[in-house]
């Protein structure tokens, strides 16, 4: 097996990437961080949608927490903070929750200076964190330090077959190995209870697993009342699915066959090791920055129906449930596990996308990354399922 290697952080935690981050406080700044984009196209540039008005103490709660992770996330070397000024995220309420990130860090605020200067600040500062950065070596690192997020959007009937079952295996092998893997989506772990539970490492991870999927059921019967078990997509039902539970039955594949060892909050940094379940929503955008949140430094993304998304950051691998996906959309999709249905065994197909995996580790470029289709949502009190 061949070695892996990233860049050592100060936190002690390893990066597979060494990515300067541009990121918003809120969405009234994007304008500078799409100038800062245009001038600084190496650096990671994050406008979103967020930041603004009150919001509830939750709301709140995940907003610095997925902003501050993105800070502090080990793919990331240094970060550049741009802020308006009188929104949540403000500068004074944000600096507590980054102070301790252990690598370069410049914050500024367009009330101080204007949109046009904060940008020339902004872009000065990655130019300069990118020399500063550039020459860190990669270094060997051990699979006890890597955290693989397992995601699936736009499935198909044979997503649960081919693409989560590979997904499956590649997991359990990564926990074989002394890694951890996560994976979360809790509207498509309805009527999966009796099975996860009964893989729970003990009665606390048990429960939490309990309460956390009858949260998502309440809250799709709250919705849509006696259509709640249809809580899927027109497209996963043009895929060839009916239900949620058919759904949630191949989803929850991707975790493997391990002990789950721990449940943790959307967005949340796991202290237990091997396979982690992730309160999260469905929706692939919210729920990738939840998994890449939680400290994730690669992503495995498998589809059915197809999505080119990636996401800001952390190297996402997408596998195609089918082959007339695979050749549609083939400069997209990285893993082509239709290729079960035509021969291939699962061995193989799991040593293939364990080969792409340690090459993306060591720094080759996914099809998403490649081709710069990084999506940034993030989940909010209610999210879409």
């Amino acid at each position: 097996m061949k070695e892996i290697t990233g860049y050592e952080r100060k936190s002690g935690k390893f990066g597979v990437r060494n990515h300067v981050l541009v990121l918003a406080t809120v969405s009234c700044v994007n304008g500078v961080i799409n100038r800062i984009s245009r001038e600084v196209p190496e650096a990671v540039c994050v406008p979103h949608a967020y930041g603004c008005g009150r919001g509830s103490a939750r709301e709140t709660q995940i907003l610095f927490r997925i902003l501050a992770s993105m800070v502090h996330h080990p793919n990331v070397g240094a970060a550049v903070i741009i802020g308006l000024g009188c929104e949540r995220a403000n500068a004074k309420a944000f600096r507590p929750f980054i102070k301790q990130a252990g690598k370069p860090i410049a914050v500024f605020e367009v009330q101080e200076s204007g949109s046009l200067q904060t940008a020339k600040k902004g872009i000065e500062a990655a130019r300069q964190m990118r020399k500063e950065i550039g020459g860190q070596p990669r270094v060997p690192i051990g699979w006890d330090k890597l955290l693989v997020a397992m995601e699936c959007g736009g499935s198909d009937a044979l997503s649960g077959v081919t693409a989560n079952v590979a997904l499956g295996s590649v997991s359990d092998w990564i926990v074989g190995r002394g890694g951890s893997v996560i994976f979360g989506e809790n509207t498509e772990m309805i009527g999966t209870t009796h099975v996860l539970t009964r893989r729970a490492k003990n009665e606390e991870v048990a429960k939490g697993i309990v309460e956390m999927i009858d949260r998502a059921e309440k809250r799709a019967k709250d919705i849509m009342g006696p259509l709640a078990s249809w809580v899927i997509s027109p497209g996963n039902m043009d895929g060839g699915m009916s239900t949620i539970a058919e759904k949630s039955m191949g989803c929850i594949h991707k975790g493997g066959t391990t002990p789950i060892n721990q449940v943790v909050d959307y967005g949340e940094w796991p202290t237990e090791k091997g396979l982690i379940l992730q309160d999260g929503p469905g929706y692939d955008g919210d729920s990738m920055a939840g998994l890449a949140a939680s400290g994730s430094q690669i992503m495995f993304f498998s589809t059915g129906r197809g999505t080119p998304a990636g996401f800001p950051c952390v190297p996402v691998i997408k596998v195609a449930s089918n082959s007339p996906l695979y050749r549609a959309m083939a400069d997209d999709m990285d893993i082509n596990a239709g290729s079960l249905v035509e021969g291939k065994s699962l061995e193989a197909l799991r040593d293939e996308m364990i080969d792409r995996m340690i090459r993306v580790i060591n720094g080759e470029k996914t099809k998403a990354e490649a081709n710069g289709m990084e999506v940034f949502t993030m989940m909010t009190v209610n999210p879409p399922f």
